[in-house]
């Protein structure tokens, strides 16, 4: 399924329409990654160069059809080449030595001979030159030690360093970027970089680009970082297995084009036993995107749509904005003495709270169990309120709930949040609030607000079938309160959430 989702409204403060004739193409490919069946077996280079052949040539139908449809960037998912769970031993034979762009210029398929052991370099370069393409791959790299980036870090007990990593080509096949991932996710074949590495690159049609892989974009560095430096448009290779009601892949891209105010192209893996599907081109006023639907034949998808220029000046001023008259320097959380809610109103007898887990965290929840209401929920001093209405329907009853989270996530990953979520239930018990749902029948009007200890709040709607929505409105004001409303339902409402994340926080719990 392909969808083209235009924004109707965005924010009432800080945005203007992109300029008519300033845009671009941009291409994602979605790949069913050709797996190394036996990933902790190490390999010859000669064995491992034909098992990489096979993705590469992939690479390089994918990149003839972008060409084709006029595409000027194509962006490739993280894992895409040599696929993933290998042992650090075990990769050693996929990896190369990727020269520093920012130290020297090189262009790997005009002068092959410089260095050796580059042949994935080699044709990935040439295939940016013959398709006349800006190109974005992930793929293995080694470093000697000491790092030439780092010379006072410790060296691996190897004496190596082995990164995951992006690599960008410009058109004419010049190595242009080169990003060290830093927030690896059970990833025992690479180091962690000794520190964030901010890495972006020009293109001639549509300015600056920044380099970011999968799990980065749940922390600060060096996603966040990116924006507060004023670029608007980030590259996302990753391999993202999608976990409901509030990490789904494209739930997640979505939010966060939104809510940082940046364009996003994100180029996933499609791995069915991982539940690994989901890329897309976003921005804040469109989303053309890909998920992978139960049954559905799993293979390949190449996304194309022409994207705005945004103004530089922009960046950071979507949901994550400060009102105009708050100081524009705020650092991204609060410098008051109490940074809390007020004290929440007592809730009435009839309305009972109760504590069920959700993405692995325990979610204070309260039910809708009437046509409309307004309803709040705290999980401390951290409170979220709705207004609601359902809409009429035929068909099965369902159940839902109004959660609120703040505190530290500690399940495969260690991460500061508030949340807000309204959720469709698994069934009609409590205790199934929370759980993964994918479909769902009820449509209503909501308004959705919390009031955040942080202004980088991350806003989603996803109905029945895993079918992003876009909000009617999204509003932030200086004291930190999020208002999302939303009416016209396409479909069933599956999840609306408000995902704030704390990042000041992570390093104190």
């Amino acid at each position: 399924m392909l969808l083209l989702v235009i924004v109707s409204v965005f924010l009432s403060v800080g945005h203007s329409d992109p300029a008519v004739d300033s845009s671009y193409v941009a291409a994602v490919y979605e790949h069913h990654v050709v797996l190394n069946p036996d990933p902790g077996v190490p390999l010859s280079r000669s064995e491992a160069l034909q098992h990489l052949k096979k993705n590469l040539d992939i690479y390089e139908e994918q990149a003839a059809r972008a060409a084709q449809q006029g595409a000027q960037i194509l962006v490739f998912p993280e894992d895409g080449l040599q696929g993933f769970n290998f042992t650090r031993s075990s990769i050693s034979s996929y990896l190369e030595t990727i020269p520093d762009p920012q130290q020297e210029s090189w262009n790997p398929c005009t002068e092959p001979g410089r260095y050796n052991t580059t042949e994935v370099l080699q044709r990935l370069s040439c295939m940016a030159r013959r398709y006349n393409l800006y190109l974005v791959a992930n793929m293995a790299d080694l470093q000697p030690c000491p790092l030439q980036s780092a010379p006072s870090s410790s060296c691996p007990a190897d004496g190596r360093w082995q990164f995951n990593t992006d690599v960008a080509f410009s058109s004419d096949g010049l190595l242009v970027a080169r990003y060290h991932k830093y927030n690896l996710f059970y990833e025992r074949a690479f180091d962690k970089p000794p520190q964030p590495e901010i890495i972006t690159f020009d293109t001639p049609f549509a300015g600056k680009f920044g380099l970011i892989i999968c799990f980065d974009i749940l922390f600060h560095d060096p996603t966040v970082a990116l924006v507060e430096k004023g670029v608007r448009q980030l590259i996302f290779p990753t391999a993202w297995m999608s976990k409901l009601p509030l990490l789904d892949s494209i739930q997640f891209q979505r939010a966060f084009s939104l809510g940082a105010n940046v364009s996003l192209l994100a180029a996933n893996i499609r791995y069915d036993p991982l539940n690994m599907s989901g890329s897309g081109i976003y921005t804040p006023f469109s989303a053309t995107y890909h998920h992978a639907k139960t049954g559905e034949p799993e293979e390949g998808r190449l996304l194309v749509a022409r994207v705005p220029v945004l103004d530089p000046l922009w960046a950071g001023q979507g949901v994550a904005t400060e009102s105009s008259s708050s100081s524009a320097t705020d650092s991204g959380y609060c410098h008051q003495d109490s940074c809390i809610d007020p004290p929440p109103p007592p809730v009435p007898p009839s309305y009972v709270t109760f504590t069920s887990s959700m993405m692995y965290d325990p979610f204070k929840f309260i039910l809708l169990n009437n046509t409309e209401d307004k309803l709040q929920v705290c999980d401390g001093a951290f409170c979220c309120r709705l207004q609601y209405k359902f809409l009429p329907q035929d068909g099965s009853k369902e159940l839902y709930a109004l959660g609120a989270f703040a505190g530290t996530h500690v399940v495969n990953g260690r991460y500061a949040l508030q949340v807000c979520a309204v959720v469709r239930c698994a069934d009609l018990e409590a205790g199934s609030c929370g759980q993964e749902v994918k479909e769902a029948e009820s449509k209503m009007e909501f308004v959705l607000e919390g009031t955040f200890g942080t202004r980088y709040v991350y806003p989603s709607v996803l109905a029945s079938g895993v079918v992003l929505e876009q909000p009617q409105t999204l509003e932030k004001t200086a004291d930190g309160r999020v208002t999302m409303k939303h009416w016209n339902m396409t479909g069933g409402l599956v999840t609306a959430c408000l995902y704030g994340r704390m990042y000041h926080l992570d390093m104190i719990y």
